[in-house]
């Protein structure tokens, strides 16, 4: 039998441990938020986005339709956000930019967030903010939220060194994504470690430059027998067709771009097509291998990588 003051004791230790826990700083993480490509839902990927825990900020890049709820579900702690980083204006890219930190500060986020992306940004946070208006005067007023859209600040990218602060230096490249000629892959450079996210491209010069010897390359990818199949009823067939290999980058490819870049670790994400079940594990992985026999890691929506 327990003692009142054993009783007491233990129900003390339950309350006060997992806050003793939370407020431990979650280890330097990459999570793969979402892998499926394109702007179409897809009820096998969710839409692209990775995560960042880097010396207890959260960096999110790329911000597909749900990010906020992938970064649940993966455990992150969205009042930690710190950096969106936006590749190009392509909606599954940019649809919750801004929609995130909305949602983070109606949570727990009470702390600035700068939304770093491609010329255009600065505009449609003026549009989104009006958007949101009501939302945030309302909840100022009823929760006694800080200001949002004092807190909200945007960069707009060009090639070059971004941030350079505690320890971090996230560079950025401009890639080829035509028609979109502002469209960057970003790297992050920290404590020995770098991890590098190639956006929408098809290959080029600059993403391999920038992705040297780095530890990990998260490249787009597509497959093109089942992206044949995926297309080859609709309407538009052949310019969508054009328009995907001249602007993304087959799996082959991104064994060739690993290879020549000369990274550690090459993860495959912003897969086209997403919601192809046909499509396995072995044959992405067999046919970025056909030119890079270094280690590949096939992605897939909430994985995790300790850094």
């Amino acid at each position: 039998m327990h003692t009142r003051r054993q009783m007491l004791a233990f129900t003390g230790a339950a309350t006060l441990l997992p806050h003793a826990l939370h407020a431990q700083p979650m280890p330097d993480q990459l999570v793969l938020l979402g892998t499926g490509g394109g702007p179409t839902p897809k009820a096998l990927r969710a839409a692209p986005a990775m995560a960042l825990m880097i010396g207890g900020q959260l960096h999110i890049i790329d911000a597909g339709n749900g990010v906020a709820r992938q970064a649940a579900l993966a455990g992150l702690p969205l009042k930690n956000l710190a950096h969106v980083w936006i590749t190009h204006l392509h909606n599954d890219h940019v649809a919750d930019a801004f929609t995130l930190p909305w949602l983070a500060w109606s949570g727990a986020l009470t702390t600035p967030v700068t939304v770093h992306g491609p010329k255009g940004m600065k505009q449609m946070a003026r549009d989104w903010l009006r958007f949101a208006r009501v939302d945030i005067e309302t909840r100022m007023a009823d929760e006694g939220r800080p200001d949002l859209r004092k807190m909200i600040s945007v960069a707009e990218v060009q090639p070059g060194v971004q941030l350079e602060a505690g320890g971090l230096k996230v560079t950025a490249a401009r890639v080829e994504h035509p028609p979109l000629v502002d469209s960057f892959a970003y790297r992050f450079d920290w404590a020995g470690k770098s991890v590098v996210w190639s956006g929408d491209t098809r290959p080029c010069q600059a993403l391999i430059n920038l992705a040297r010897g780095a530890d990990f390359l998260v490249q787009e990818v597509m497959y093109l027998p089942a992206m044949e199949r995926l297309i080859a009823s609709e309407s538009n067939a052949p310019t969508l067709r054009a328009h995907l290999l001249a602007s993304h980058t087959l799996a082959e490819q991104a064994g060739e771009i690993a290879a020549a870049a000369g990274v550690k670790t090459l993860v495959l994400s912003h897969f086209v097509p997403g919601g192809d079940a046909s499509v396995t594990d072995d044959m992405w992985q067999t046919a970025a291998a056909k030119a890079f026999d270094g280690r590949i890691i096939v992605g897939r929506d909430l994985l995790r990588l300790m850094l």
